[in-house]
């Protein structure tokens, strides 16, 4: 049975167009994998940690080779609690709308708690980076007001797409689907706009269906 973790990335809930598009591509996904499991994490209503000195100072002391204790241990056992819930998925679904050209401050910081050596990346001075998450996959859904691809810098800069998919990447996700419903305020169509996002998210789903174990 694969597990899929749907991470909500807008504070607006009913009223979140990306909400609107991730739901149908569950819907179809579920349509096609009865028994998938879902765990929804609401990054507006879940209690998470600030990365702080503490946690900076584990990062680099397991990075570093380091043996943790004190303050800084109990910081490292902070981050687990959160990365554990993390990579026990399969599949991986966000929901990212555009804010000043990039990503929402709650999700940034859940990446920040997540991206820790040993769990998400290896490094090594010779090759680099490493991503350590093997054969799972991703779904992202972006939002945004004014911002469309191919528009002139007047009507924004795409900080937010761009960011997500090299984070992905990063950590060894190469499979992604990328949902846009861009841009929601300008469309002179936008139940067209919207319907053919939503179109895009069942033919997302069905290819995602043939990854999953």
């Amino acid at each position: 049975m694969s597990k899929l973790l749907y991470v909500v990335g807008s504070p607006r809930g009913g009223e979140s167009r990306s909400a609107v598009i991730a739901d149908r591509y569950l819907a179809a996904l579920r349509d096609r994998l009865p028994d998938l499991e879902v765990d929804v994490l609401d990054l507006w209503h879940e209690a998470l940690p600030e990365f702080d000195g503490d946690k900076a100072a584990a990062k680099m002391t397991v990075i570093g080779g380091g043996n943790l204790a004190g303050r800084v241990r109990t910081a490292w056992e902070d981050i687990t609690a959160v990365t554990s819930r993390f990579t026990a998925a399969d599949h991986y679904l966000f929901t990212v709308p555009m804010w000043n050209g990039g990503i929402p401050y709650r999700l940034k910081l859940y990446i920040d708690l997540l991206m820790q050596p040993g769990i998400l990346f290896g490094f090594n001075p010779q090759d680099g980076y490493t991503g350590l998450l093997k054969g799972k996959s991703a779904a992202a859904v972006y939002t945004s007001g004014v911002y469309q691809p191919g528009m002139p810098p007047a009507f924004g800069a795409d900080f937010h797409a761009s960011y997500m998919d090299y984070w992905l990447r990063a950590i060894g996700i190469e499979q992604i689907e990328t949902l846009r419903y861009q841009p929601t305020l300008r469309s002179t169509e936008p139940e067209a706009v919207l319907s053919a996002a939503l179109s895009a998210a069942d033919a997302a789903a069905q290819r995602t269906a043939l990854l999953l174990p």
